[in-house]
């Protein structure tokens, strides 16, 4: 008995060495996931409760001591909580540092040092030869902040169909960014994205055939839009088509010489203009180019193209197509195609109930472009590009006894350019000519220019600049063609992610040669889109339109107010 007596502290301590977890109490350091046996105060973790004293936030803990935990344990029991009042949570500007302001506006006092005693040091980091600190228990410092969750903390993972993990199958890629949060998303067929649109508006246009003396009507606008892109890793296909036909509901007087006559005229009319491109990688170098265009319009109103004691605007489909080759040598770029179009009119009803043939004016155009550019670094390519083409008529001598066969082109430089993606776009420079098979119409020419511009100004406010040159066919009597340049800007802003306000400025310039005859166009729009959501938008427009003739009675202006809605997918 007396042996057992004796032996008994021996066995007590022993079972406490072996199993220490028999002798923790509930204390809040059993909530650090970090400890190794018990912890001391020093590592207690953000869970803490009033009573428990903490380090100061700038001082290195000290490892915790086993051992040392076990003699605290056995000479004293755990503290005692009650009585004391739990915090949870983290307090306000608890993650502040011990020096200046935190988020309550509490300036933190910096320790005091009393007389002879050294300043405090921040101690050092790994590696250093000076000691770290000791930390002072007696100074309360707030608790340390747990380190942020990850991005995907709480949150249930991917299918794997969805991650491109599945067994077998090849990786996924992934979406593009869609920098629109109201465009339309789409559809994809195979390896197609399909985009499809449908606007119908209905307003009033206080001057349909721009007439010297305005006659209003009603208008009703079915504009649909479709573009189709591929997805694939190599060779590409994008097909962009958008039309519009405007229907009113009351005829206007005919027109002679700017001036209206009884005879009623329709004045409904189409507009289509679609191509499709295509695109074959043989090699990095090496790409094949191709093109199919349509263009399906009438003459603009105003025009002195379009004859007297009309009933309804002949209609003209102009159509073609470009086989081209795209090679790259290092930084220089050789781009070269053929092009091969056909532009042919229907026949004119008139008044008297007649037809009027225009195949006069139907020609075939056969020519090529060739591009030389070279960049000089990245976002900055000069470029040089020269045209040749030759028209042929079906008819060799036109209504008035003209032969308008012609050859012609131009050769202009400029300079493709991007620039962090703020100013991207492409300005050019040129001169133009046109020699006709009749003597007695004189050479077309001009100087030109071309170039489109995009300044994104801000997140908010995008500015576009356009302009363009054309050699255009009449049918005046003595005059050779008609130089046609136009300019137009236009700024988009975002008052809201979903109100948008676009102001439109477009100015024009007709020159036809040998009949010392200048229209001037000029046209100011106004629109504000309403995006309800990626599906379905409300727009109205305004829009003023002059047109300044030095021919007298050819002038007119007209106003145009729309609202309609944006169906897309």
């Amino acid at each position: 008995m007396h042996l057992l007596r004796a032996a008994l502290p021996c066995l007590v301590l022993a079972a406490l060495e072996s199993a220490p977890a028999a002798a923790q109490s509930l204390t809040p350091d059993l909530f650090n996931p970090n400890r190794g046996g018990f912890a001391s105060p020093e590592t207690l973790p953000t869970r803490r409760t009033a009573g428990v004293p903490q380090a100061p936030s700038d001082a290195i803990p000290t490892p915790p001591d086993p051992s040392a935990d076990l003699r605290r344990s056995q000479s004293a029991p755990a503290a005692s909580r009650v009585g004391q009042v739990p915090t949870y949570g983290l307090p306000a500007a608890n993650g502040a540092a011990s020096a200046g302001y935190d988020s309550l506006n509490r300036k933190r006092q910096q320790p005091k040092s009393y007389p002879g005693q050294p300043k405090p040091k921040r101690a050092a980091g790994p590696g250093s030869p000076v000691p770290p600190a000791t930390p002072q228990t007696a100074s309360l410092g707030p608790p340390r902040i747990a380190p942020p969750p990850s991005q995907t903390a709480n949150r249930a993972p991917l299918p794997p169909a969805m991650a491109g993990t599945v067994p077998g199958q090849p990786l996924r890629r992934r979406l593009r960014l869609d920098e629109d949060p109201f465009g339309a998303v789409g559809d994809y067929a195979g390896s197609f994205l399909i985009k499809g649109g449908l606007e119908l508006s209905a307003g009033y246009d206080s001057n349909p055939a721009r007439l010297n003396k305005p006659v209003g009507s009603p208008v009703i606008v079915v504009a649909p839009d479709l573009l189709v892109v591929s997805d694939w890793e190599r060779h590409a296909l994008v097909a962009d088509l958008r039309g519009s036909f405007s229907t009113y509901t009351q005829n206007m007087p005919a027109t002679i010489d700017g001036f209206a006559s009884p005879s009623p005229v329709d004045i409904d009319r189409p507009d289509f203009n679609g191509h499709v491109d295509g695109r074959i990688d043989v090699d990095r170098d090496l790409k094949l180019t191709s093109q199919l265009r349509l263009r399906v319009a009438t003459d603009n109103p105003g025009s002195p193209n379009v004859q007297a004691g009309l009933q309804k605007y002949p209609i003209y489909a102009s159509f073609g197509t470009t086989l081209g080759v795209d090679q790259t040598f290092n930084r220089f770029q050789v781009a070269a195609g053929a092009t091969v179009d056909r532009t042919a009119y229907t026949n004119s009803k008139l008044t008297d109930g007649s037809t009027f043939a225009n195949n006069d004016r139907d020609f075939n155009q056969y020519g090529g472009v060739g591009r030389f550019s070279y960049e000089l670094k990245p976002g900055l390519k000069p470029f040089v590009e020269v045209q040749g083409d030759t028209r042929v008529h079906d008819l060799a001598a036109d209504r008035n006894g003209y032969f308008r066969d012609s050859n012609g082109g131009y050769a202009r430089v400029g300079s493709s350019f991007e620039f962090s993606r703020i100013l991207t776009g492409e300005v050019s420079v040129g001169y133009s000519a046109r020699n006709y098979v009749d003597p007695r119409l004189s050479q077309l020419s001009g100087f030109l220019t071309a170039g489109s511009l995009i300044w994104n100004a801000s997140g908010l406010t995008t500015v576009k600049f356009f302009t363009d040159t054309q050699i255009a066919e009449t049918t005046i009597p003595g005059s050779s063609g008609v130089l046609v340049r136009t300019y137009a800007a236009e700024v988009d802003h975002d008052l809201r992610r979903w109100l948008t306000a676009v102001g439109k400025f477009t100015y024009g310039t007709y020159d036809y040669q040998g009949q010392n005859r200048n229209d001037k166009t000029y046209s100011l729009e106004g629109n504000l889109i309403y995006k309800l959501n990626r599906s379905f938008w409300i727009k109205g427009t305004l829009r003023h339109d002059i047109l300044d003739s030095n021919q007298p009675g050819s002038s007119s202006q007209g106003t145009v107010v729309m609202l309609g809605v944006r169906l897309q997918n």
